[in-house]
């Protein structure tokens, strides 16, 4: 337990601290809008359309431009560009859902599956393609890229199958491999990541506005990179498998096409390498990132009347392990604190079948730390989905445990169904997809605040 810490909240101050935990969550997302961060990077100039990609701002005929995209926030993007550029044409995809536009302006928006590609996810990838290779050479490509895009944009390189693909996709789930391995597993059976779908509008150049939802925000592990070059080997891809002990459960038609990479076939080339002809096509901006989110939280938590601290070393590795640690970091509070933390965090569920996700993992995690004492915590996604669930996330406080049961939370842990037991103690945070994604808040709160 954190040291210095008072009894447990009473409920008036419960609702109090959990309506400005939520405030400082809402002004962090808000901050990362897709739209409004587009619109801030894309500009109407007479017949031209300005783009801003970080080093310097490029131009092209509005006529000649062509969008593509894929992920969470694609919708968003694509309206944007839609409201600036009206008579843009193009390719989204995003996630299949009730309320999915078919069109943003004359953007055609397709759907597709997260986080393990269905069907409608290897279609709608193979008809972005072919859409794509069918644009005439002179065209630019503007790709808006934000998380969720490894799922959505899926299309298998031989020998690999679409069920191959969706075995692979449950298995790194269920080993706890890092978004690092993920992506260069994915990018090495793919037609269009790491670069594929960059090198399959050759000679067209290619402009990827990219929201980031990992952490240290590069480009090629965004989507696993579709449209950039990337850094990862067959033998990289190969190597973290095997540290997970995950080889003896890949695919067989996994395996093969692996080893074909190994070997140097030309049946399986390596991804688009930095440096290559194909990546002097590319340009390639972060527009909105966690940093981004951060700083909007640590706005609103100064505004509501709390000295701020914010963890500079974002959150990684087992979020049970990360909850622990963070708390047990925390100082006694001196006066109303907030302190915030960002980043992404896993659960290797194993044989586990329980319902939650990483940030409810996180929070109840948190439970028996907090016990008693004057923190209040919130967990939750950018994006307000935290893993197969309804919620975004969760919060505990110092009377979590009491309320909870010590032997309920270590059992959720255990079978890592975070999920169930905070629904049930009504600390589940729902808020509904937000449109946006660039990983997951910890909001932290103690002190009295008098305002």
């Amino acid at each position: 337990m954190a040291s210095g810490l008072r009894a447990g909240l009473a409920v008036p101050s419960r609702r109090r601290r959990r309506a400005d935990l939520e405030s400082i969550y809402r002004a962090a997302v808000a901050a990362v809008e897709p739209g409004r961060l587009v619109a801030h990077h894309v500009r109407r100039r007479g017949e031209a359309v300005a783009v801003d990609l970080g080093d310097r701002v490029y131009e092209v005929p509005a006529r000649r431009l062509w969008i593509a995209g894929a992920g969470k926030a694609a919708v968003a993007m694509a309206g944007a560009i839609a409201r600036v550029v009206p008579e843009a044409r193009g390719t989204v995809v995003a996630p299949r859902g009730r309320g999915l536009p078919r069109r943003c302006g004359r953007i055609d928006v397709l759907p597709g599956a997260h986080p393990i590609p269905d069907r409608a996810s290897f279609e709608s990838a193979a008809r972005l393609l072919a859409r794509l290779r069918r644009r005439p050479r002179d065209e630019t490509v503007l790709f808006l890229l934000s998380g969720g895009a490894s799922a959505l944009l899926a299309l298998p390189a031989p020998p690999v199958t679409s069920a191959d693909k969706r075995r692979l996709g449950r298995l790194l789930l269920r080993c706890g491999a890092d978004i690092e391995l993920t992506n260069a597993v994915r990018k090495h059976v793919s037609r269009v990541k790491g670069g594929g779908l960059l090198r399959a509008a050759a000679p067209r150049e290619v402009w990827t506005l990219a929201l980031s939802d990992v952490i240290g925000d590069r480009l090629s592990t965004i989507g696993s990179g579709p449209t950039v070059p990337d850094p990862s080997t067959y033998q990289d891809a190969w190597d973290g498998l095997a540290r997970l002990g995950a080889l003896d459960d890949l695919p067989e038609r996994v395996r093969r096409r692996l080893l074909a990479g190994l070997a140097g076939r030309r049946s399986a080339p390596e991804t688009v390498a930095p440096g290559s002809a194909d990546a002097r096509r590319a340009r390639a901006c972060v527009i909105g990132s966690n940093r981004l989110a951060l700083r909007a939280a640590a706005r609103e938590a100064r505004r509501l009347g709390y000295a701020v601290h914010t963890r500079r070393a974002p959150l990684q590795g087992e979020a049970s392990e990360a909850a622990r640690a963070l708390v047990r970091s925390l100082p006694a509070p001196s006066g109303p604190t907030c302190f915030l933390a960002g980043g992404e965090t896993t659960v290797s569920v194993g044989a586990a079948s329980g319902v939650g996700g990483r940030s409810q993992e996180l929070a109840l995690a948190a439970v028996p730390e907090l016990a008693g004492g004057d923190w209040s915590l919130l967990a939750a996604g950018t994006d307000g989905i935290d893993g197969p669930t309804r919620a975004a996330g969760g919060f505990a406080d110092g009377a979590s445990l009491r309320r909870g049961g010590a032997r309920a939370v270590r059992r959720a842990l255990e079978d890592h169904d975070a999920g169930t037991l905070l629904d049930r103690l009504g600390d589940a945070f729902v808020t509904g997809p937000t449109g946006t994604n660039v990983m997951d808040l910890v909001v932290v709160l103690g002190g009295d605040r008098r305002k």
